[in-house]
């Protein structure tokens, strides 16, 4: 943890890896929000496209430290070098080529603080392409809106056979509960952030804002048989693991229902990505894989971070 002489009340995250075309536009997100009493912690995991030369202004900032770990392979290291540093009572993570509203923190920081028995807030986002066009409008949370008892999300989501939450830019936590939960496991890759998440709600209960807060970008992807194959292979794990973690939690029926959404899932966002990639005449970048975007149009999302 990095001292300092006022502790804020929200550390905001941002694990880098090459994301220099878009960690400008991200870190002015953050740095003009109308909530002002944050830190804000940068772990850029040797990048070699530039990102971190793209970084250095905001040193000057005494909002900003940027920290520079070694490549290792594991996204999940570069989450938890940024998180290990922070000090904020509450904690948000946004990516790299991702962006929040100017009012995201302070309209999570107050859902929290008006939801006491609340561990995880998180709103719905604006999905985008590459370049910025909006595929999707305020999406996400469905059945979500409001405060959830914590055991109920987690069923909801694993019934659903994806992530309902969203990706961590939508995401505000209890950091302390982030930590009892073990960190960021990279266990499941795919579903690195709601594995978090999941650990998280067995401590307290949810809270979901109907409007839109963030912007998440999508990535491309190798859309093969195989890749599909692992991707539905991981969600269906990740859930007899958290069956198995906290019995009683998931019934038979549960696992099931979200088995079969699972699978099905796992080849339209193929289909529907496909489809979206020729209507914009967008040539397909293969990079890594990791959580999932949205039901129907749900490409893979890099964490190469």
């Amino acid at each position: 943890m990095i001292s300092r002489q006022h502790q804020p009340l929200v550390s905001v995250v941002v694990p880098t890896y090459n994301n220099a075309a878009f960690v400008r536009e991200t870190m002015l997100s953050i740095l003009g929000q109308t909530f002002t009493d944050f830190e804000l912690i940068v772990s850029d995991h040797s990048s070699t496209d530039g990102t971190w030369e793209v970084l250095q202004p905001f040193a000057a900032d005494p909002r900003v430290t940027l920290l520079r770990l070694e490549r290792t392979g594991r996204p999940e290291d570069n989450w938890e070098h940024a998180t290990r540093a922070t000090s904020g009572r509450y904690l948000k993570l946004v990516c790299g080529d991702d962006v929040i509203s100017p009012t995201c923190l302070e309209r999570q920081v107050e859902a929290m603080r008006a939801n006491p028995t609340a561990v995880m807030v998180a709103s719905r986002r604006d999905v985008v392409t590459a370049t910025g066009d909006v595929v999707l409008s305020s999406w996400g949370l469905p059945n979500l809106v409001g405060r959830v008892e914590g055991a109920r999300a987690i069923r909801q989501a694993v019934r659903s056979g994806t992530n309902p939450f969203g990706e961590p830019a939508c995401v505000l936590l209890d950091r302390e509960s982030v930590t009892r939960a073990g960190g960021w496991d990279g266990s499941f890759s795919y579903v690195l952030d709601q594995h978090t998440y999941a650990r998280v709600l067995t401590q307290g209960d949810f809270f979901g804002i109907a409007d839109a807060l963030a912007t998440f970008r999508l990535s491309d992807s190798q859309w093969s048989h195989a890749l599909a194959k692992s991707q539905y292979r991981q969600v269906v794990d990740f859930h007899k693991s958290l069956a198995q973690e906290h019995p009683g939690l998931l019934s038979q029926g549960d696992l099931m229902r979200g088995r079969a959404r699972a699978k099905a899932l796992a080849y339209a966002r193929r289909l529907a990505y496909f489809s979206l990639a020729r209507k914009l005449k967008t040539p397909l970048t293969p990079i890594e894989i990791a959580s999932p975007a949205p039901v129907a149009l749900q490409p893979a999302r890099s964490i190469v971070k």
